[in-house]
């Protein structure tokens, strides 16, 4: 029996009974699909999909979230693709949506990260896992809640060369947020605006996190970021706790409470 779905982008998706052939096309995703109990109808990932480790090691990959084998996807013949509009790139996307259900997510907040899990549990027939971890992971963030009351200036930083800092109506500026940072990148043009040495100087953020993601910054960097802003407190951030949207969202808490304490003890 067919069911319809209206997709974080506003697409009416078609689900003919519960997919047996599922690829999943951002990392995130794939480790909810795991979270889920999916593990012999998610029959390909991306090169990117690193947990869990064993699916990382077994299945089949169908290339990058932004490059993507066609012909590897054909010959897998699947009978639901979950993809993000961000991740994915839209030109590739609509290819997929010529011959396959194609479910895709939106993700700026918590809320949209919870209807995602919601909607991949009711279409592969997990309500009750997904709508359980929501349940948790809404839990822990209720009681996640900041003492101070004024917000620590901070920039994020993804990218170097150039420095690129995640900016407004992103889900990293929606966490940083809820941890009680207050984004400078908010204030700039984009999504995720660059930055010259002399524009982070002048916005004198009182923290930088360095992140894991899309970048691999490393301690080695921290050093680049103490010549422009010697006073600033440098931490190295997991890309992981701040951008995946999926499941590992139940770690996140605690990640950030600890490198809060971090943060104030430097």
């Amino acid at each position: 029996m067919s069911r319809i779905f209206i997709d974080q982008m506003n697409r009416e998706v078609i689900i003919p009974g519960l997919p047996k052939r599922i690829i999943s096309l951002v990392p995130s995703q794939t480790e909810l699909l795991s979270d889920l109990g999916l593990e012999e109808e998610t029959i390909g990932i991306t090169k990117f999909c690193i947990h869990p480790e064993k699916w990382f090691r077994e299945k089949t990959r169908v290339g990058g979230t932004k490059q993507l084998d066609f012909e590897r996807i054909a010959g897998l013949k699947p009978d639901l693709i979950i993809g993000n509009k961000e991740e994915n790139e839209q030109e590739q996307i609509e290819i997929l949506m010529r011959d396959y259900t194609v479910w895709m997510s939106d993700i700026r907040t918590l809320d949209d990260a919870y209807v995602m899990m919601e909607q991949i549990g009711a279409m592969t027939g997990r309500e009750e896992k997904a709508n359980a971890l929501v349940g948790e992971i809404r839990s822990r963030f209720r009681d996640f809640q900041r003492q101070e009351k004024k917000k620590r200036p901070c920039l994020y930083f993804i990218w170097k060369n150039p420095w690129m800092c995640a900016g407004p109506d992103t889900f990293i500026d929606h966490l940083l947020n809820i941890c009680g940072f207050e984004n400078l990148a908010t204030g700039f043009a984009g999504r995720y605006p660059e930055f010259t040495a002399e524009e982070i100087k002048k916005l004198a953020p009182e923290v930088l996190l360095l992140s894991s993601e899309p970048y691999p910054f490393k301690e080695k960097h921290i050093a680049d970021f103490q010549t422009i802003l010697p006073d600033a407190k440098i931490l190295l951030a997991d890309g992981e706790m701040f951008s995946w949207y999926g499941s590992r969202l139940r770690l996140a808490v605690k990640y950030f409470k600890d490198l809060l304490q971090q943060a104030e003890t430097i």
